[in-house]
C-alpha cells in the first residue's frame, strides 16, 4: 500500500530564491550530504523532461544502487515541479515540491508518494526524516548568498 509524507517549512527569503535553492542540483547534493551520495548528479540546470541515472549509497557507506529520476514537470512561474522516481526497493517514489510566498518569504511544501511493497512503511520514515533534515543546510544556502 503506497503511503504519502508531506513536509512544510518556512523561510525568511525570496520565494524565488527559494525556488532557485530547492531546484539546484548543487543545492540538492548539500542538503543531503551525509545522508545520500548521488553519483552523478547532471550539470545541467533542472528542467521538465530531464532523466538522470544515477547511483544513490546511503550515507556514502552502503553500497550504491542504480535509481532513475524523472522530472515530469516543471514550472519556474508557478515555482513547482514534480518528479517520478524510483530504483531498489523503490517502486514509486512521486515527489512534488511547491514554493508559495509568505509575509515574510516563502514556504516550501514537499508531497512525496511512495510505494516501496512491503517496506513503504519504512521509505516514508526515511522520507519524513530526510526533507525535514534539508530544512537547516537550506537555511544555510539561503543566509549565505
Amino acid at each position: 500500500m503506497p503511503a504519502t509524507v508531506s513536509t512544510s517549512h518556512d523561510y525568511n527569503a525570496s520565494p524565488d530564491r527559494v525556488w532557485q535553492v530547492a531546484t539546484s542540483w548543487d543545492c540538492l547534493r548539500e542538503a543531503v550530504r551525509g545522508l545520500i551520495d548521488y553519483e552523478p548528479l547532471p550539470d545541467e540546470p533542472m528542467h521538465q523532461g530531464q532523466v538522470i541515472k544515477t547511483n544513490v549509497s546511503l550515507f556514502g557507506r552502503l553500497p550504491p544502487f542504480p535509481y532513475v529520476m524523472e522530472v515530469v514537470h516543471f514550472d519556474p512561474e508557478a515555482r513547482t515541479f514534480a518528479s517520478h522516481e524510483y530504483g531498489g526497493a523503490v517502486k514509486a517514489w512521486n515527489h512534488t515540491l511547491t514554493v508559495a510566498p509568505t509575509p515574510d518569504g516563502a514556504r516550501l511544501d514537499d508531497t512525496i508518494e511512495i510505494d516501496a511493497g512491503w517496506l513503504t512503511a519504512i521509505y516514508a520514515l526515511w522520507a519524513k526524516f530526510m526533507y525535514a533534515r534539508r530544512h537547516k543546510p537550506r537555511l544555510r544556502m539561503l543566509s549565505a548568498r
